[in-house]
């Protein structure tokens, strides 16, 4: 009988053995990086208004913002920018949503304040009377419990309709001031409080919201901690830039929301 054939089985069988080994030591392989096509929706929070230069647009989007720095760092296969400064729910559903798709991996978005009159409260408190502000933000809060809810639904709802396969990132908004003195100029302890109180409801009800979605919130409060107005070292413009007043500025994006994102994602 030839013992060639069990010669060759013991020859495969080493061979088998030594590549499994070498496996082993080895380690796999680098694993292919999976594309990130990444679309930022939402308001002033998102375009970068503060933190500038601007396009030329009308929507105030800098490549400051939190979004274009995240998608460079990342290096994002895809990236749309959409955001746009001023907008409301409606805006995201009848505009934004269009530069979703199938193909796309992740989502950000603010939204909300606008719809709950961010400017108008904040004009009310900044210029006038300590009964004005308080009827503002309590009108505001009303709003933010009752009508927003709805408006936030929907929007979470569409965005996850036309984008099925993203992750969808909820991003809060700051508390904006500090509570310490300030100079005579500055609104009162009592007015920074209330509006730093509503910007809590905001939050929790937005939280609450994105979790119904199946989204990630992300709370940016906390990464803007002794950095409001009134700060030493501010990360958000007071009344000095009528179009960039309390907004953030570059080390809000980057320090506040581009560290709020990376907290999440990696």
């Amino acid at each position: 009988m030839s013992h060639r054939p069990l010669a060759r089985a013991l020859t495969a069988l080493a061979t088998l053995l030594t590549t499994a080994l070498a496996a082993v030591l080895v380690g796999p392989g680098p694993a292919q990086a999976a594309a990130v096509n990444y679309v930022a929706l939402g308001d002033s929070y998102s375009s970068g208004v503060g933190a500038g230069p601007y396009d030329w647009s009308t929507c105030l989007r800098s490549q400051k913002s939190y979004a274009p720095l995240w998608a460079t760092a990342h290096g994002a296969s895809n990236f749309a920018f959409p955001a746009c400064g001023g907008a409301v729910t409606a805006d995201v559903l009848n505009d934004q949503v269009d530069s979703l798709s199938a193909g796309t991996t992740m989502v950000t978005v603010t939204i909300g304040g606008n719809d709950a009159g961010f400017v108008d409260v904040i004009t009310s408190c900044r210029f006038g009377t300590t009964s004005t502000c308080t009827n503002a933000v309590n009108e505001a809060r009303a709003f933010v419990t009752g009508t927003l809810p709805g408006r936030l639904d929907e929007t979470y709802a569409t965005i996850r309709d036309r984008a099925p396969n993203a992750r969808l990132i909820v991003l809060g908004y700051p508390r904006l001031f500090e509570l310490n003195s300030c100079g005579w100029l500055a609104m009162s302890v009592y007015k920074r409080t209330i509006l730093n109180q509503a910007a809590d409801l905001l939050a929790t009800v937005t939280a609450g919201r994105a979790a119904a979605a199946g989204a990630t919130f992300v709370d940016t409060r906390p990464f803007f901690v002794g950095h409001g107005v009134c700060a030493s070292d501010p990360w958000i413009h007071d009344i000095s830039g009528v179009i960039e007043a309390y907004h953030p500025d570059v080390d809000g994006y980057r320090h506040g929301y581009l560290a709020a994102l990376n907290s999440v994602t990696g």
